[in-house]
């Protein structure tokens, strides 16, 4: 081999690596994004589980609520009709007095808004769970597409390395503003893309 020869095959070794340099720093970079973004669905994920128990627990409290406030009205509209038929006014005034306490009853377990344990209460705060799951798992999508766009494109920068084809560390750029893109979206509008 020539020294003409030699310093071609240099120039070229030196030109290689700093094109693997400039996708080395490229795969660093996306591999940082991937990692923002595997985090924030993590979180996402767990908070979309968590609101989901709870609006599960207090939909469940509220049928429970529902369901005591039948049983007094119940037992209360039977203790009217048994009114009619009592002889004894003392007993009279004492079932009047209980009938009464139902009615209570009834109407607190309809709403506590000092306890926010009434049927009404507990039907909002199960709503508004429900409202962050949503927008939790809204989230999640547009962060896990996000993951899938940056995972895409390090394997495709990966690939510019071994293949030496330019193309792919373009494609992989633009990957890694796709998922940026989507990160942004999960982060500050997760409902203005409908995505599942």
């Amino acid at each position: 081999m020539g020294a003409h020869e030699s310093m071609e095959h240099a120039e070229h070794a030196e030109h290689a690596s700093g094109s693997n340099k400039k996708i080395a720093l490229l795969i660093a970079v996306i591999a940082l994004f991937l990692a923002f973004s595997e985090t924030l669905g993590k979180g996402a994920q767990t908070e979309a589980l968590g609101k989901n128990v709870e609006a599960s627990n207090l939909w469940a409290f509220f049928q429970a609520k529902s369901i005591r406030r039948t049983v007094v009205q119940a037992t209360s509209d039977q203790a009217k009709l048994s009114l009619g038929v009592m002889g004894d006014d003392a007993a009279k005034a004492a079932l009047k007095k209980q009938i009464e306490e139902w009615g209570k009853t009834a109407a607190r377990y309809r709403s506590e808004p000092e306890t926010g344990e009434g049927s009404e209460e507990l039907a909002k705060r199960a709503k508004h769970a429900e409202h962050e799951r949503d927008l939790a798992l809204a989230k999640y999508h547009h962060y896990e597409v996000a993951s899938a766009a940056f995972q895409i494109g390090i394997v495709l920068a990966s690939a510019t390395i071994i293949t030496g084809m330019m193309v792919l560390a373009w494609i992989s750029g633009l990957l890694a503003i796709v998922g940026l893109a989507f990160t942004a979206i999960g982060l500050f509008a997760p409902h203005s893309v409908h995505l599942m």
